[in-house]
């Protein structure tokens, strides 16, 4: 008998309303990932995140407000269990290294097909957070 993993929980922050939603209903309509929660302001990600446990959290670091990297190293510090996935629109060497130091455990971008995301999501997840 083979037992049933999971869905991974999610959260998703991104600060482009209708990428964010267009995100949400794509992963919504797979039963590997539950959403938990989005927004698009990075603080009250911050808050969520701390309050709902996600196991992984899907994060846009080219803000409006320059705050990306900010919101990423705040995450990876106050929710060490939580996984952190860089999600971005297009490829930045520079960040890409920065958001690796920081603590991102994958850097990937919004063009990657559902299935490959989703198999993305679900290998970022920390061991501890599977128990």
């Amino acid at each position: 008998m083979t037992k049933k993993l999971a869905s991974t929980r999610l959260f998703i922050i991104d600060d482009h309303d209708t990428v964010r939603e267009a995100l949400e209903a794509r992963l919504q309509a797979t039963s590997e990932v539950d959403i938990v929660g989005c927004t698009g302001c990075w603080e009250t990600g911050l808050q969520e995140t701390e309050r709902l446990k996600p196991d992984v959290v899907l994060l846009e670091t080219k803000r409006a407000d320059g705050q990306g990297l900010e919101a990423l190293r705040c995450l990876t510090q106050h929710c060490p269990t939580t996984s952190v996935v860089v999600l971005t629109s297009y490829p930045d060497t520079q960040e890409r290294l920065q958001a690796q130091r920081i603590g991102a455990v994958r850097y990937i971008l919004k063009d990657i097909d559902t299935p490959q995301l989703v198999r993305e999501i679900q290998a970022s997840v920390r061991p501890a957070a599977m128990i």
